[in-house]
C-alpha cells in the first residue's frame, strides 16, 4: 500500500505494525504458537513444535499476495496459508500444523497480535502528547483568553485550561488503551467453540484451560475465559477505545483549526504546510489530518460494533466485516497520535493575541461578573436592567463598558477598571489546571 490517499497514517509506526507483511507474520507467529502449546501439553511432539516455528519464522518464504489471491475461494486467508506452511515443514511435523484448529481462531489471534503492538505505540506517542500539552498548561496558567460558546465571546477563560482540557482527553485515551490492550484475548475453539478436536487428541486440562493458557501465554496474550468466535467484546471494546483516542485527537485539533484562523491567529503550528497555489499561506496541516481521522474513526467503530450481533457458533459475513475496519481504525488511531504528538509539541500560543481579544467588546466579556457585583446594590433586576442599557449604549456609541458604567452616580466608588478587567474574571480556572496537572 502506498498511501496516497492516507496521508494521516502513511509512515507512521501503526501503519508498518499492521502492514500486510505485518499481518502475515501475526498469522503465522499464531500458527507456531498453537503447535507448540500442543506439545507443551502433551498433544504434539516437541520436534514438530520446533520445525513450524523455524517455518514460520521465515516470513519471506510466504507469498503474501498469492495468499490474498486464493483467499477468495476460502473467503480468508488462513486456509491458503496452513498449506503452504504444512508444505514448508518436514513431512512427519505437517499433520500437527493447525491441528484441532479453525480459520477464526488464528485470524483472530493475528488480529490481537496487531492489535497490541499498535497499542502499544499509539500509548508512546500519547504519553508525548500529555508531557508536551502538561507543559503548555503549567506555562499558560494564568494566560487568558476569551472562552467562546457558540461561536460567540462569553466569558475569559486561560489557555492553560483548555491545554489541561486537551491534556484530560489523551489521559483518558490513555487509560481506556492500557485497559484494552491488558485484556486481549488469544481465540481458541475449534471448529464450533467446543475444542473436540483437541479433546479428540488427548486431554489438555479442565474444559481445555491448559492448552488455552499455553496458547495464549507463548503469545503475551490473555487467556480466553471462553472461545469468543460469536462473543465480540474484545473487538468492540477495542473500537470503542480506538475511536475515543481519536476523537481526544480531534478536540484538541478542532480548537487548534478554529484559533489558528487567519483573522484569530491565537495559535499556530509550528511548521504549517504550503499551497500548491498560494505562497504565503502555512496551513495547519497535523490538526487537518487529526481532525480528518477524528471524522472517520465513529464510522468504523460502528461496523465493528454492529458486528456483536454474530448469529450461530461462527457467523458468516459479521466477522469477515471487521478485517479491515479494525486495521483502519489501528491507523486512524495511531496516525491521529503521530499528529497530535507533533502537533502539540510544535503548537506556538500567542498570549499578546489573545488579550486584543478579550478587548474586542469593549468590557462587555465580563458582564456577567459586573451583574454579579452590582446585584447586591442595586437589587438583581435593577443591576441587569443597567447593564443591558449600558451595553446597548457602549455599542451604539463605540465606547467602553467601564466609560459608560463611569457615569452613573451609584456606581462612582466603584473601581471600575479593574472590575471590567477580563484577566481579572477567570474563576477558579488556574485551581482546576493545578488540579487537573495532578493526574499522572
Amino acid at each position: 500500500m502506498s498511501g496516497l490517499f492516507a496521508p494521516g497514517s502513511v509512515g507512521s509506526p501503526v501503519a508498518d505494525a499492521t502492514s500486510d507483511l505485518a499481518f502475515l507474520e501475526a498469522l503465522l507467529t499464531a500458527e507456531a504458537a498453537l503447535t507448540s502449546a500442543r506439545a507443551a501439553v502433551g498433544l504434539a511432539p516437541p520436534g514438530a513444535a520446533a520445525a513450524v516455528r523455524e517455518a514460520a519464522a521465515d516470513v519471506g518464504r510466504f507469498d503474501a499476495r498469492d495468499i490474498a489471491r486464493r483467499a477468495r475461494e476460502s473467503g480468508n486467508p488462513v486456509i491458503p496459508l496452513v498449506a503452504a506452511l504444512a508444505a514448508a515443514v518436514p513431512a512427519e511435523a505437517a499433520p500437527h500444523v493447525h491441528r484441532g484448529a479453525t480459520s477464526q481462531d488464528i485470524l483472530d489471534t493475528a488480529l490481537m497480535l496487531l492489535s497490541a503492538r499498535a497499542l502499544d505505540l499509539i500509548r508512546t506517542d500519547l504519553a508525548r502528547t500529555e508531557r508536551a500539552l502538561t507543559g503548555l498548561a503549567a506555562t499558560h496558567r494564568d494566560t487568558a483568553m476569551p472562552g467562546r460558546t457558540l461561536t460567540q465571546h462569553a466569558v475569559p477563560t486561560t489557555f492553560g485550561l483548555k491545554a489541561a482540557g486537551w491534556r484530560s482527553l489523551i489521559l483518558d485515551a490513555r487509560d481506556r488503551l492500557t485497559r484494552v490492550r491488558a485484556s486481549l484475548p488469544a481465540q481458541l475453539g475449534g471448529a464450533a467453540g467446543t475444542l473436540a478436536a483437541f479433546r479428540a487428541d488427548g486431554e489438555c486440562g479442565r474444559g481445555g484451560e491448559a492448552l488455552t493458557s499455553a496458547f495464549a501465554r507463548e503469545l503475551a496474550l490473555s487467556p480466553p475465559e471462553l472461545p469468543w468466535h460469536t462473543l465480540r467484546t474484545p473487538v468492540a471494546d477495542l473500537a470503542a477505545a480506538l475511536a475515543l483516542t481519536t476523537g481526544a485527537h480531534g478536540k484538541m485539533a478542532a480548537d487548534v483549526l478554529t484559533l489558528a484562523r487567519t483573522e484569530i491567529a491565537e495559535l499556530s503550528e509550528g511548521a504549517g504546510g504550503g499551497s500548491s497555489a498560494m505562497p504565503h499561506k502555512a496551513n495547519p496541516v497535523r490538526a487537518t489530518l487529526v481532525a480528518a481521522a477524528a471524522r472517520r474513526a465513529p464510522g468504523l467503530a460502528a461496523t465493528l460494533l454492529g458486528s456483536l450481533v454474530a448469529e450461530d457458533e461462527r457467523p458468516a459475513g459479521a466477522w469477515h466485516a471487521e478485517w479491515e475496519p479494525l486495521r483502519d481504525l489501528l491507523r486512524l488511531a495511531g496516525g491521529a497520535a503521530r499528529d497530535g504528538a507533533e502537533l502539540a509539541e510544535g503548537l506556538r500560543v500567542r498570549p499578546e493575541t489573545m488579550r486584543e481579544h478579550l478587548r474586542l467588546t469593549d468590557g462587555l466579556i465580563v458582564s456577567e461578573r459586573v451583574a454579579a457585583e452590582l446585584a447586591p446594590m442595586l437589587g438583581r433586576a435593577a443591576a441587569k436592567e443597567l447593564l443591558t442599557m449600558a451595553a446597548g449604549r457602549a455599542r451604539a456609541e463605540g465606547r467602553t463598558l467601564t466609560d459608560v458604567l463611569g457615569e452613573e452616580p451609584a456606581l462612582q466608588d466603584l473601581d471600575l477598571a479593574a472590575l471590567t478587567d477580563p484577566a481579572h474574571y477567570t474563576g477558579y480556572a488556574g485551581d482546576l489546571i493545578d488540579r487537573a496537572l495532578e493526574r499522572r
